[in-house]
């Protein structure tokens, strides 16, 4: 079953604001309802590939984060990390934010886009983007980081050198200062020392390992377990360094799902038929068709992927909410002509243009409940 977003009272748009509403910031409110009161310097870590359903599922791998309540919220639509993070850092749903799936196709461009690398497909990030790829152009809309610190709250991005700059931290997490961690451990050191700071404090944080782990080795792998024992020793590192006017805060991107049947694009002649290009990812595609071709291949799509996924258009995706209750002109233009959206355990790969991402164990993309539901809780110091 495929589950709705729930944009202004409980998804990651959500989590920023609710925050800095905490911390003074005019023109906030706390949406979700976090148990805030009074703390004026926060810890926001983000567990990448750490759905609700899959911790609730491993209390005796993650003691400490399951021992908090935890409301449970959803991510954006896609579920997946690029819009995620935008959804985070801008405080506003992928419809507004426009950065609206991991590979999209821009309108006036023939390649698809790479949303977490900030690349044309073919090209590198370092090559010289066209003007209306240029991150601050592709998403304007000032995020809350910028609203933060405009109002006096001094916010830090604590994370590896590589998201210094890139193209997805200054579309939709510019505004805080930056501080690089090289390890675990430092980036427990960097939070400590930024929580330090006078006046209002917010430090955002993000790992990653967990959702590696699970793509490669699947989110049931002893691997994945193994990972989620460290992430829940690293919230409990950072719960001990907040001050007592503090708090830690922990939500995720996504969920994950360990995939079973798989159909291969590539290999379907009925299925190439009329596209121009395929985006998204395997549990979410985006179909960008021929001119004059979307109804022929909506049949198609329907007829060869049967009860495995849920095929619409465009326009029924935005008229559901999926994307938010506005979708802006520039989001609506990247958004694919058709949708397929995967259940159960299904996935579209492409062994032939996607080699890698086909043999992956985990995805994520979709709108069910293992993929869009995440956790969202609040640890204050007992110190």
């Amino acid at each position: 079953m495929l589950l709705q977003p729930r944009y202004g009272s409980a998804s990651l748009a959500d989590v920023v604001p609710s925050i800095l509403a905490h911390l003074g910031v005019p023109d906030t409110t706390d949406r979700i309802g976090f148990e805030l009161e009074g703390a004026r310097r926060i810890c926001l870590l983000v567990v990448d590939g750490l759905g609700a359903e899959q911790l609730a599922a491993h209390p005796d791998d993650a003691p400490f984060l399951t021992s908090h309540t935890s409301n449970s919220i959803t991510a954006g639509f896609p579920s997946t990390t690029a819009t995620s993070l935008s959804s985070l850092g801008t405080g506003l749903p992928p419809g507004e934010h426009g950065i609206v799936g991991y590979l999209v196709s821009p309108p006036g461009h023939k390649g698809l886009m790479n949303s977490l690398k900030w690349a044309l497909q073919g090209s590198s990030s370092s090559d010289e983007l066209s003007p209306d790829l240029v991150p601050e152009t592709f998403q304007p809309t000032r995020t809350s980081f910028e609203h933060g610190v405009a109002s006096g709250v001094g916010i830090f991005h604590v994370g590896p050198a590589l998201q210094n700059g890139s193209g997805l931290t200054r579309a939709s997490l510019r505004g805080a200062s930056f501080r690089t961690s090289i390890t675990s451990g430092d980036l427990v050191g960097n939070v400590a020392d930024v929580l330090s700071s006078p006046g209002p404090t917010l430090a955002y944080t993000y790992f990653g390992d967990l959702d590696l782990v699970g793509h490669v080795r699947g989110p049931s792998s002893d691997a994945w377990r193994a990972e989620l024992r460290q992430v829940d020793r690293l919230a409990q590192s950072l719960a001990e360094t907040v001050p007592t006017d503090g708090a830690l805060v922990v939500v995720s991107d996504h969920g994950m799902v360990e995939v079973g049947d798989r159909v291969d694009y590539d290999a379907s002649p009925a299925l190439r038929a009329g596209v121009g290009q395929l985006g998204g990812e395997a549990r979410m595609r985006y179909v960008y068709t021929r001119k004059g071709a979307t109804s022929e291949v909506y049949d198609a799509w329907k007829a060869e992927l049967g009860r495995s996924f849920t095929v619409v258009t465009k326009d029924e995706a935005v008229d559901n909410g999926w994307f938010g209750p506005a979708v802006s002109r520039a989001a609506y233009g990247r958004i694919g002509d058709l949708l397929a959206l995967a259940h159960d355990r299904s996935a579209l790969v492409r062994t032939d243009a996607e080699s890698i991402a086909a043999r992956l164990r985990g995805h994520h993309g979709s709108l069910t409940s293992a993929e869009l539901l995440v956790p969202a809780l609040v640890v204050r110091p007992s110190h």
